[in-house]
């Protein structure tokens, strides 16, 4: 029986994280897929974005490298390049709906640290959810399985009790060859629809 929620943050809980760094490169004069770009090369931007999202380096250093990559000015980076991102109000209220059910929800981020900006901030995850795992301050990364076990492990559930919900399509097959029940987030009532049905079907 599903009891557990795992989401993922950024283009799950809030609206398009893609749309979000495709909409900076525009505004920055750059083509829209540059970001990908980078983060497409030799394990993303040559290792410097999982060393961010494992807190092995700090938000500076990844500035450091990230800003000359680009040919854009380091200042407030980070902020500009989310300043697009927001709650996305369709899938929250559905999550927000299942934990009035009794259904235990908890976040699992991979972060891009929180010092000097938060993108966690405006979102008050504490309130909202149940347990939130960030990636930075675990020292681990989607799709580690030791952060998948973390998740569960703080909503007292087992694998197989927990549905995964991410729009990184390799994080599910990650989740899936753990026992969870896996959720492709692409389109926002899409989404809502198929955790509507796992948990109607299984849930409490």
């Amino acid at each position: 029986m599903h009891a557990g929620l795992i989401a993922d943050f950024g283009g799950v809980l809030t609206t398009s994280f893609e749309g979000a760094l495709r909409s900076f490169c525009v505004r920055e004069g750059l083509a829209a897929d540059s970001l990908e770009k980078i983060f497409s090369v030799d394990a993303g931007a040559h290792g410097a974005l999982k060393d961010l999202e494992r807190g092995e380096i700090e938000q500076a250093e990844f500035v450091a490298y990230l800003a000359p990559a680009l040919g854009v000015q380091p200042d407030r980076l980070l902020e500009r390049m989310l300043a697009d991102l927001r709650s996305e109000p369709v899938v929250f209220d559905a999550v927000q709906r299942l934990r009035s059910r009794g259904v235990k929800v908890c976040v699992l981020s991979n972060s891009w640290g929180t010092s000097p900006f938060d993108p966690y901030g405006p979102f008050d995850l504490e309130a909202n959810y149940d347990a939130v795992v960030i990636s930075h301050q675990v020292g681990l990364r989607k799709p580690e399985k030791q952060i998948f076990a973390l998740a569960a492990d703080k909503l007292g559930l087992e694998f197989d009790q927990c549905v995964f919900i991410d729009d990184v399509a390799h994080y599910l097959d990650a989740a899936s060859a753990l026992g969870m029940e896996v959720v492709h987030a692409v389109e926002p009532k899409n989404t809502v629809a198929a955790l509507n049905e796992l948990f109607d079907h299984s849930g409490p």
